[in-house]
């Protein structure tokens, strides 16, 4: 082998084996310019000797566009649809119905989460993907294998030296939510139509002409399913399977659990329908299978289902039902937020009679209008969304809605500035709904926090004229509520109490609290550290605050134009004399580059922290935070009710689990107290 061939199979090697540990395993051991050198390298190789480029090459993922047509495929083993359940009693009749079938009590069963995408089987031959194909009638599919060679966690050569002949395997092709988000994003810049859900998304994405459109979509897979092997070992349960196709590249589900009896079945389904909108991702059931390969075969199939699996299907999260008009909600920074009064329906397992329309651009590009048939969504704790119009019901009288020219609430022109997504009522802080969801903003669980001082309260404050700015909160006494239907001596005390408490929160919780746009908890954080304070903070220039490393030129222009507005200045006056913290005490001896190249997840209540104070505690030290757990999570600290699923996945990555007192050791000392 000559030299430069040499070093081209060397660099596909090591480019296919990196590429596994990111996509599939979540855990790089490069970083992604040494990732992208390696790639680079291989490229300017085989551009140097194009006769040695191979379909299988990592550089070879887009090819050219796909014809008018997708061709036919046909499957070497035929796909069958999954009987649903949808209750235990469903589950508990599934398996004495595999019970009869196999002549003896079934046992043994693996979980899988049941992914809303779009099923597809690839076919690798010799171990280099040979087709790729959606599931069509179950006997024959699209070939869609220029479009699924685009997807990074689909290795083109499997990663064994001793490849099967013939490998068949099934997956589901999905769209993470912030892909999907970011799609929608685009598409309404665009001035396109908007994607209904994620998996109309994959599903548009993977069929598309030119194959580069497909990598610009962010699709990724899980295999769940061997079809068909040939010339590879012989595995004896499901479980095996799955190890196996992992082995090779594959990317398998981490979430799947092996489970017993029925019993396990059941916990897994009410774990997962609970943290179901924890994963990132949509799911929409559990898909239930009977582990061993000879009890599945002995079971067999009906004309339409395996008796060996069953779906359990969630309760659904979207509906359709009339929209009987638009009106508009004036926020705290003026923003005109459609919404969309609609024929009460139950969906998400609530009664839905209100939506969100997002901005007028969401609205014109969703095409959705007064009098349509529409599709509702609610997942979970989520607001309730206009997904959009079933155009086929249209009868020609639907209204097509446009934003109101004046207020509903002050008056004023609702005006939209060029180059900004949504217009805004000019009323300031005359117009009665931009108060009212200020001080709603300013006390909330992302603010200052403050107990009792829901919509309701405000409302109620608000109308007997006690308070008009956040300073008043700290200010009006409680004891003028006495005696109002509601609030006698135990709840005028505790609304009291919950208000002394705010008075010492954390300055970038009170920054945050004020509203500036742009300024989160992890910039006002930023921010904070880098003043002190807010005094300092609203001193300093825009050259000063886009110095701070993570601080852009477009939160310092916004800092600072707040900060020179008079009213802002006399409100932080305000605040300060009524015993509201306005400078953090800086712990000299904290070292900043304590936990520098470190990432830290918190879940739940960690003792003697706010939530606000140990994400900051992380940051003050060099280290970062963040909401999810992966591969490259250094630590999970987890509190009172953690989430289950950031747990379960630290478990299953191999992260570290530590509690409030390692947490504190290791803020004290440092990495090295993981040890």
């Amino acid at each position: 082998m000559t030299k430069p061939a040499k070093r081209i199979e060397e660099l596909r090697g090591e480019i296919r084996d990196h590429a596994y540990r990111y996509y599939v395993l979540d855990d790089p051991i490069v970083s992604d310019g040494q990732y992208d050198a390696l790639m680079s390298e291989l490229k300017e190789l085989e551009e140097q000797s194009p006769d040695m480029v191979t379909p299988d090459s990592p550089t070879q993922r887009v090819g050219a566009p796909i014809g008018d047509l997708f061709q036919p495929v046909a499957h070497l083993r035929p796909l069958f649809s999954l009987d649903n359940a949808e209750s235990a009693d469903d589950l508990t009749a599934w398996e004495q119905r595999l019970g009869r079938a196999l002549g003896s009590d079934p046992s043994g069963y693996v979980c899988e989460l049941k992914i809303d995408g779009l099923a597809v089987v690839l076919t690798y031959r010799d171990g280099v993907l040979a087709t790729g194909a959606t599931r069509g009638d179950g006997v024959t599919g699209e070939d869609i294998t220029a479009n699924l060679r685009t997807i990074e966690s689909i290795p083109l050569r499997l990663l064994t030296e001793d490849p099967p002949t013939v490998l068949e395997v099934r997956g589901e092709v999905y769209m993470p939510e912030d892909a999907f988000e970011e799609l929608n994003r685009r598409q309404a810049d665009a001035g396109e139509r908007l994607f209904a859900n994620p998996r109309n998304a994959a599903a548009g994405s993977v069929r598309q002409k030119d194959p580069a459109a497909t990598a610009d979509r962010n699709v990724d897979i899980w295999v769940y399913q061997l079809g068909l092997i040939e010339g590879g070992p012989e595995l004896h349960t499901h479980a095996e399977s799955l190890d196996y196709m992992r082995s090779l590249g594959l990317r398998t589900n981490p979430a799947t659990r092996s489970v017993e009896d029925l019993e396990g079945v059941t916990e897994f389904v009410t774990e997962t329908e609970r943290d179901r909108h924890q994963t990132g991702y949509q799911i929409d059931g559990v898909v239930v299978k009977l582990d061993s390969l000879a009890d599945q075969e002995a079971a067999g199939y009906t004309s339409k289902a395996p008796r060996w699996a069953i779906a359990y299907k969630f309760p659904p999260e979207e509906q359709v039902t009339t929209l009987k008009d638009i009106s508009i909600n004036i926020g705290r920074t003026g923003a005109a937020t459609p919404f969309a009064i609609l024929e009460p329906v139950f969906v998400g397992g609530a009664t839905v009679s209100m939506a969100t329309l997002h901005n007028q651009d969401q609205v014109a590009a969703k095409d959705v209008r007064i009098g349509d048939r529409v599709v509702v969504r609610r997942a979970g704790d989520v607001i309730p969304e206009v997904v959009g119009p079933v155009v086929s019901a249209r009868t020609g009288k639907e209204k097509v809605w446009e934003m109101p020219t004046e207020c509903p609430f002050c008056g004023n022109p609702i005006v939209r500035v060029e180059g900004e997504a949504v217009a805004r009522c000019t009323g300031g802080f005359e117009c009665p709904s931009r108060v009212r969801e200020w001080l709603f903003h300013f006390s909330s669980r992302g603010g200052m926090d403050i107990e009792h001082m829901g919509y309701k309260t405000i409302d109620l404050l608000l109308s007997k004229g006690l308070i008009s700015d956040p300073a008043d909160i700290f200010t009006f006494d409680p004891d003028a509520l006495l005696g109002t239907e509601g609030w006698g001596e135990i709840s005028v005390g505790n609304l009291r109490k919950a208000i002394d408490g705010a008075r010492n929160r954390s300055v970038a919780r009170l920054l945050t609290a004020l509203g500036i746009r742009h300024v989160g908890g992890t910039t006002a954080r930023l921010l904070v550290r880098a003043f002190g304070g807010l005094p300092p903070l609203m001193a300093a220039t825009e050259e000063d605050i886009s110095a701070i490393e993570g601080v852009g030129p477009v939160i310092a222009a916004g800092v600072v134009e707040w900060s020179s507005d008079a009213a802002n200045r006399t409100l932080v006056d305000s605040l300060g004399e009524a015993g509201v913290r306005l400078y953090d005490e800086m712990d000299e001896s904290v070292q900043g580059d304590l936990l520098v190249g470190a990432t830290f997840v918190v879940s739940g209540t960690v003792e003697g922290f706010s939530r606000e104070e140990a994400l900051a505690a992380i940051e003050l030290r060099g280290g970062k935070a963040t909401s999810s757990v992966s591969g490259r999570t250094t630590a999970l600290v987890v509190g009172e009710s953690p989430g289950a699923s950031k747990s379960r996945k630290a478990k299953e990555l191999g992260v570290p689990v530590i509690d409030a007192a390692r947490f504190r050791r290791v803020l004290q000392e440092g990495l090295a107290a993981l040890d």
